[in-house]
């Protein structure tokens, strides 16, 4: 069984990663690029000092820091130094077959996908935490946090699988920690989103 999903995802892989073009590259190499984002993590926190009173909103940017750390070191720690499956491009039997976008491979291991589980902790998070003021934008921090969990397939880094249980390891601990904030702060923190 576990061969066969194995197959399938690496069959996905490839056909997912085969459709890339020329053309596309550059805009899938600037979606997975931390720092283009800059400017968005800014606005968002930016956002977090509008609503919130100053005290809540270092709570809030501590527990969004907590969310960061969580996701990251866990994607490492928990997933990719235990099940140590190789990146595509680490597989010698795939290499002619992937089209490797940036020229680099990265770590060793892939599963799961730290880019998949950074940015969907952070949209859960943080779409939690508006979506009663900008319905919109938690649904546009879902899509961005797609866009980037994508673009490590087209750039032939990381499976489609790493990517999933990257995007869902990201969801539950960006809801998790929502929810744990959401109880600890003060009742009228509620009355301000």
């Amino acid at each position: 069984m576990l061969d066969t999903l194995i197959h399938w995802d690496t069959e996905l892989f490839l056909y997912l990663n085969n459709l890339g073009t020329d053309f596309w590259d550059p805009f899938w190499l600037r979606m997975s690029e931390i720092t283009i984002w800059i400017p968005l993590y800014l606005v968002l926190l930016g956002l977090v000092y509008y609503l919130f009173h100053w005290k809540q909103a270092l709570i809030v940017t501590l527990f969004i820091a907590l969310n960061v750390v969580a996701t990251d070191q866990g994607s490492v720690r928990l997933f990719k130094n235990q099940f140590e499956r190789l990146r595509p491009c680490h597989e010698t039997e795939l290499q002619d077959q992937i089209r490797l976008v940036k020229g680099s491979c990265g770590g060793k291991y892939g599963f799961v996908s730290s880019h998949a589980s950074n940015t969907f902790g952070l949209a859960f998070f943080l779409g939690l935490l508006f979506r009663r003021k900008w319905s919109w934008l938690y649904y546009g921090l879902i899509v961005w946090a797609s866009l980037v969990a994508y673009s490590r397939v087209y750039l032939g880094v990381h499976y489609p699988g790493d990517i999933l249980f990257g995007a869902l390891y990201g969801t539950l601990c960006g809801t998790l920690l929502f929810l744990v904030m959401d109880r600890w702060l003060e009742p009228n923190y509620k009355e301000q989103r």
